[in-house]
């Protein structure tokens, strides 16, 4: 997965957008105005491909444990909730990598007020 095709992935998501609310380098999508995935564009550019999403806090220790190398606590960002995914030279497949992303947008959405989340059932 290469960053357009992360961003294309996550703007397919129901309500999401894109922002740069930190600086011109932090890329980070929203749902409703909460944040469910980040990237610094710099590092891609670099060669550090990763990714910052949300996580279920007992989940984010069994990948961490199972994947220490590429799943790693949320780089600046609350540890507890947050996992930073090493993408590049990873065992992680891209359909792990694709789920997590999915964890993430549906762990934000699912603690969105009940009148937030029945705009997502709506068209747009």
């Amino acid at each position: 997965m290469n960053v357009e095709e992360f961003r294309v992935f996550c703007l397919a998501k129901a309500r999401t957008t894109e922002e740069f609310p930190f600086d011109q380098d932090t890329l980070v999508f929203k749902v409703l105005g909460k944040m469910f995935a980040l990237t610094s564009l710099k590092k891609w550019e670099q060669g550090d491909f990763s990714v910052n999403v949300k996580c279920d806090p007992e989940y984010a220790q069994e990948l961490r444990a199972k994947f220490p190398d590429h799943v790693l606590p949320g780089y600046h960002m609350h540890k507890k909730h947050w996992n930073t995914i090493k993408i590049q030279d990873t065992p992680l497949t891209e359909r792990l990598i694709k789920h997590l992303i999915n964890h993430s947008y549906d762990l934000v959405v699912s603690k969105l007020p009940k009148k937030k989340r029945e705009l997502l059932k709506e068209n747009y």
